[in-house]
This record gives C-alpha cells, sequence and structure tokens, in this order.
C-alpha cells in the first residue's frame, strides 16, 4: 500500500478535520454497535478478502461475536478524516498509518490501549512498532506492520556493490525517482544531521532542519538536476519497466509490481550512502507503522480489544505478508523462515533500524509540513529556488509547523 506516499500527495484533502469538544465515551454508538454482538472492521480495499478469513477465524474462537469486514470509506491513509466526520457512524475497529495518531487520540477519536495490551506490545514487538503506535506516553493502537523505501534494481545491469553507493550506483546506471515527493525525498534532511519535531517526533518545537545541514540537503537535491543519471520522474514503475532506468526507490507496496517487471533480474537492497555537506552519509528513509486502532464511541469496548489484537497476532501478520506483502513487527512473525527467505522483508527490515530511518511523525503539524516540504525539495531540485533563498525558505517552512 502507498499509505504514507498517498498522504503526502493529498494533504489538503487531509488537514480539515474537525476535533471533538471532548474525549467521546463508550455511550455512543458506532455503526455496527446497535448490535453489541457485532462489530465493523475497516481495511483498504484490496485487504478485505484475507481479513474476512481473518475475522473468519476470530469468530470461531469468540462465540456470539460477529465481525463485518468493509472497505474505509476513502483508503486508510483517510482514517483521520473518515472517522473524524461522524465517530459514532465509524467501524469500531479501522486500519490507520501511525503518523495519524497523535491528531486521532487528541480529538478524541480513539482511546489508549489497555495496560496488559500496552504491556504485550512493548515487550513482543519490535521497539520502533512500540514507538510508533504511541502518544504522549501511552499506546493507541495495534501494529502489525513496517513500512520503509528500499532500492530495488535490475541485477543485469547493476551489482550489488554498486548500489552500495549512490555515487557509484548513478555512474553505472540511471536511478528514477521523484523529487516532488516530500515522503521519499525528505528524509536526505536526516541523514543531512536535522530533526523533524525532536527526537521523538513530538516536539513542536523540535525542528532543526533550518540550518546549514538543512542547506546541505537542499544543495544535494540541487546537484542531482544536473546528474544526468538521475531521472525525475511521478511514474518510476514505468520507466523501469521501459528499461530507461535500472534503480527505483520504492516501498514494499509495489514489491510484487516490480519482481514482474524486472523477473529474474529482481533484486533489492538498502537505500546506498550519499554525500551530503561533503560527507558520506546513509541515505535514509521515513519508517510508517501500521496499525488497528478502536473508535472510542464502540459500544462494545472489550470485544473491540480483542478483534484489534486477533487480527495483529502471529498467524494474521504472516497472512498479511503472504497475501499483500505485508512486513511484520510482531518479533515472532519476523523470526519464522516465511520472512526470513524473503529477499524485500529483509531490506525493509534493515532499513527499520535506527541511523537508516526515521519513524514518521505523529504530529497534527504534519499536515502542513507536508504542504510546505514538497515545492521547498522541488524547488531546489529544479533551480526555481535559488541557493541564496534556501535558509530563508527552510525558516519559513519552520516558523509554518510550529504553529498549534
Amino acid at each position: 500500500m502507498k499509505i504514507w506516499k498517498k498522504l503526502a500527495l493529498a494533504t489538503a484533502a487531509l488537514a480539515m478535520v474537525g476535533t471533538l469538544s471532548a474525549c467521546s465515551s463508550n455511550k455512543s454508538s458506532s455503526t455496527s454497535s446497535n448490535n453489541k454482538n457485532q462489530l465493523t472492521l475497516w481495511v483498504d480495499t484490496e485487504q478485505v478478502p484475507y481479513y474476512k478469513t481473518i475475522a473468519k477465524d476470530f469468530e470461531k474462537t469468540h462465540k456470539g461475536i460477529k465481525v463485518r469486514v468493509t472497505q474505509s470509506p476513502n483508503g486508510s491513509a483517510n482514517a483521520k478524516t473518515d472517522v473524524g466526520k461522524d465517530p459514532s457512524k465509524a467501524a469500531d475497529v479501522f486500519e490507520v498509518p501511525n503518523d495519524q495518531l497523535g491528531q486521532m487520540a487528541e480529538a478524541g477519536y480513539i482511546n489508549p490501549l489497555s495496560p496488559t495490551d500496552t504491556k504485550n506490545i512493548k515487550t513482543n514487538y519490535i521497539d520502533e512498532a512500540y514507538k510508533g503506535v504511541a502518544w504522549n506516553g501511552k499506546v493507541y493502537a495495534y501494529p502489525y506492520a513496517q513500512q520503509a523505501q528500499t532500492i530495488y534494481y535490475n541485477k543485469s545491469k547493476l551489482s550489488a556493490s554498486d548500489v552500495q553507493d549512490w555515487d557509484t550506483l548513478t555512474s553505472k546506471g540511471v536511478v528514477a525517482t521523484d523529487f516532488t515527493n516530500a515522503y521519499a525525498m525528505w528524509p536526505v534532511f536526516f541523514s543531512a544531521g536535522t530533526k523533524l519535531f525532536g527526537d521523538n517526533g513530538e516536539d513542536l518545537k523540535g525542528s532543526t532542519f533550518n540550518s546549514q545541514e538543512g542547506v546541505n540537503a537542499l544543495t544535494w537535491f540541487a546537484e542531482q538536476k544536473k546528474n544526468k543519471k538521475v531521472m525525475q520522474t511521478s511514474n518510476a514503475l514505468n520507466q523501469l519497466k521501459k528499461g530507461k532506468a535500472a534503480a527505483i526507490l520504492d516501498g514494499p507496496w509495489n514489491a510484487a509490481n516490480i519482481k514482474k517487471i524486472l523477473g529474474k533480474n529482481f533484486a533489492v537492497a538498502k537505500y546506498p550512502t550519499i554525500t551530503v555537506g561533503g560527507k558520506k552519509v546513509q541515505m535514509e528513509a521515513f519508517l510508517g507503522i501500521e496499525g488497528f486502532a478502536i473508535n472510542s464511541h464502540t459500544a462494545n469496548a472489550k470485544a473491540s480489544a480483542q478483534l484489534a489484537a486477533f487480527i495483529t497476532n502471529k498467524k494474521a501478520q504472516l497472512i498479511a505478508h503472504d497475501k499483500a506483502g505485508q512486513i511484520p513487527v510482531l518479533k515472532a512473525a519476523i523470526n519464522s523462515s516465511d520472512i526470513k527467505n524473503d529477499n524485500v522483508a529483509e531490506a525493509v527490515i534493515e532499513m527499520a533500524k535506527s541511523g537508516n530511518s526515521v519513524l514518521m511523525p505523529k504530529m497534527a503539524q504534519m499536515a502542513t509540513f507536508w504542504d510546505g516540504s514538497a515545492p521547498l525539495i522541488s524547488g531546489a531540485y529544479d533551480g526555481k529556488i535559488k541557493p541564496a533563498q534556501y535558509k530563508a525558505q527552510l525558516d519559513k517552512l519552520a516558523k509554518k509547523i510550529e504553529k498549534k
């Protein structure tokens, strides 16, 4: 799924979310709660078939509870918008990317998990998954997948050693990417040594990109315009298919399509190193955690919690991996042979490690960030923003995203 990519490209639609005047209580009713023995689960359209199977397994072990699995109105990338329209009519349990949890928690759309479930997630899931679903010290969703971009390449044109460094990569073959997509390109700022909303992504005044390090990142973008082996495109898959690109930067959601395109020449690896500000550093990516949250308006919070826990257990995570290429976050699932034998999973898990990626911030101000960061990056790349303007433009963005 292109959850975070879609989010970054459609922030205007996501920014207008009304907030509740106060945290809601379980006395209100959700879509399915006219019958307390029936729950509604929202997932993305392509996920409906296999989550129906998972839900049937849940019904077998939770007698008397029925689960209605249906597609999210506008996809999980728009969870906070869909739920915010009328929480009392939203699903009892719904899929949501972690960067929306902060705003949803503050608005009262979701409640913290129980101490038991919180302890389970902290103990049995990878650290980044726990951090991804936590907000202000409390956990608000059951994580089930991790998503970070990697480099996919044609191994008949590039070797494993070629793709370890950007300079070598772009001397041997063409790499296609999109400098208008902040989700894909902003992490170069992390590589340059800057922070977005502080160390944990929850500090309103903690961004440091309006600095010399930030200027260095914009300078790197501008340098890529001059690199003949770097292709700007909004459809890297098509360029790979045409043979015009030997490598692309993409996420696990497109792995199946890329495998079809490259066939026996398919290969994947973690991002290469790049040279920013005169230093050789790891090119980083955004790390996203996918999870399931419970509607605070549900009439059956206990059953909803049981459902959310069940659909994120080891078996369910491995089904999601098998059917849709999702990369698990439960330690027991990650250690299974299915995951260890998957080179895409291996690359994503490597990218998810500290120093290779940064967890997607959960601040409500991320909507403003997406709106302002994309034109800043593309402006530096295509030369519309001049080097002398870099610091002022970075200051402008920093000021915008610090507003409450």
